[in-house]
């Protein structure tokens, strides 16, 4: 990218800011100085991944360090039992998904409940999606539900974690589809991925980032998004094939509980606007994201009130919770 184009598209991304501020009063400065983003999780996943291509965009709004740090364990409870200890004056924001943060108060206790996470912004999903070999014997959908009614349990799928995505949209399609399959957890996507190559399993609950990393390897069935996604448009989505499936892993952005009206809105604001960034779009498009913006106030309330409904519902069908 050219300077002048750089100094344009840094003009374009401040603009949208400060749009986006408008009417929000503004005596609480933001960010304060760099802002901490804490990712519980390891490095290398792709919480950090998507972390690190938001990075260049906050630094272009605000002339500011978006530092990010990390602290796994727990499958992230560690982190998230830690965020309301910390700084509340927006110089610390923590990377928070779904369903893990609903699931996992459920099932005991973790240090944390979901109402002790003060979300305010939810930016992408990695969407759920059905991945085989390339040499697979299924060569759509229709095949794979073929066989898992003629051998009902036969029919494998690797996934990561119970209670994960993976786990609830594996329990949501059987259900939909009227089959039963066999799902067996993993230790992560590439022990997942691994599996599935492998052929010790006859197929994946994936995402499709999986399709992006393992092309040529790697084929999708179909994908749970509203629309094609962008990056597989020949693959469809379990919705044109009459299952009512549109999930995944979703991420975003919380703040200490101690954060002001203010500050929750400001950074909520901030996340809008890196979203808004149509390089930054494309970016998440090519790496198999799904983008979603949805911003502090009675659209998360909602937004959270489905979800903790939907993945109460699917994890006590999958027997994670009772």
């Amino acid at each position: 990218m050219t300077q002048g184009g750089d100094h344009m598209r840094k003009s374009i991304i401040l603009a949208a800011a400060l749009a986006a501020f408008t009417g929000t009063a503004q005596a609480q400065e933001f960010p304060p100085g760099p802002v901490d983003y804490v990712i519980p999780f390891g490095p290398g996943g792709e919480s950090d991944v998507t972390a690190r291509m938001q990075q260049p965009y906050f630094k272009a709004l605000y002339d500011e360090e978006l530092v990010v740090s990390y602290k796994p364990g727990g499958g992230g409870a560690v982190g998230w039992s830690q965020l309301n200890s910390m700084a509340a004056d927006g110089s610390v924001i923590m990377g928070v998904n779904l369903p893990h943060i609903i699931v996992q108060p459920e099932q005991g206790n973790v240090g944390f409940t979901t109402d002790d996470i003060a979300s305010v912004y939810w930016f992408h999903y990695t969407p759920d999606a059905i991945v085989v070999r390339e040499d697979s014997p299924f060569q759509t959908l229709d095949d794979l539900i073929a066989a898992a009614r003629e051998t009902p349990r036969q029919v494998t799928f690797a996934g990561s974690g119970k209670g994960s995505a993976n786990h609830l949209v594996q329990v949501r399609f059987d259900q939909l589809a009227g089959v039963e399959t066999t799902y067996v957890a993993f230790k992560g996507t590439g022990a997942a991925v691994t599996a599935m190559l492998g052929g010790q399993v006859a197929a994946e609950w994936g995402y499709t980032t999986v399709g992006v990393g393992q092309e040529g390897k790697a084929r999708l069935l179909a994908v749970a998004t509203e629309e094609r996604h962008p990056a597989f448009p020949d693959v469809p989505t379990f919705r044109e094939l009459g299952y009512d499936i549109v999930s995944g892993a979703y991420r975003g952005i919380a703040v200490p509980s101690g954060a002001s009206e203010e500050t929750r809105q400001q950074v909520s604001d901030a996340i809008a606007a890196i979203n808004r960034d149509e390089e930054f779009r494309q970016k998440m498009i090519d790496g198999g994201y799904a983008l979603v913006d949805v911003p502090y106030g009675p659209e998360m309330d909602a937004f959270m009130a489905e979800r903790s409904e939907e993945y109460i519902a699917a994890a006590k069908s999958a027997g994670v919770l009772n």
